[in-house]
């Protein structure tokens, strides 16, 4: 087994996923997308959260994830920040009209909300532009809510909705080669 450090390459690999998420497109061309790169120390960090959040609310899995993060050098945070509504009144959000989402009063659960639905296409085509991106580059990741989930309360973002994507370079596929609970 290799003992070298991969950092700086996944690195590089994150900041062109974030180039990927920033041009990926977006309903009317309106950017709400916001992307932050936190590596190492901060990375730990966010892995204790993790597990913390997890035991505090009793909720599944934040275990498993914890230890997934623990072991990676670079996650890459894509969220949504401010998104407005199209004024399209597609009722997609669960609300008849787009004046009828903005009055409602907004929830403060795990995410913001609620949000327009369309701006939430808008996430996940930025979200599968960056894996996508990661993928071409031969970078083990995977899209994980609970790293979104705990990168919110803890305060390392203060976007609406957000997801976290961890980076490996390893020989095995930590993130979907792992024990399910």
């Amino acid at each position: 087994m290799s003992d070298r450090d991969y950092t700086q390459h996944l690195l590089e690999v994150a900041r062109m996923m974030e180039l990927a998420a920033r041009t990926a497109p977006k309903s009317l061309g309106q950017d709400f997308i916001e992307v932050k790169i936190i590596s190492r120390g901060d990375v730990l960090e966010l892995a204790k959260n993790i597990l913390e959040f997890g035991k505090k609310t009793g909720k599944q899995n934040f275990d498993r994830d914890f230890e997934n993060v623990k072991t990676v050098p670079v996650v890459v945070l894509i969220g949504l920040k401010g998104a407005s509504a199209l004024n399209l009144n597609c009722g997609a959000c669960g609300f008849n009209t787009c004046e009828d989402l903005k009055k409602a009063p907004k929830t403060t659960g795990h995410f913001m909300g609620p949000v327009c639905a369309l701006r939430h296409l808008d996430l996940g085509i930025a979200l599968g532009s960056a894996v996508k991106t990661a993928q071409m580059m031969n970078v083990d990741n995977r899209i994980m809510y609970r790293i979104g989930v705990t990168a919110r309360n803890f305060g390392i973002v203060d976007w609406d909705f957000v997801m976290g994507i961890p980076l490996s370079a390893t020989g095995k596929n930590i993130f979907f080669d792992r024990e399910k609970k």
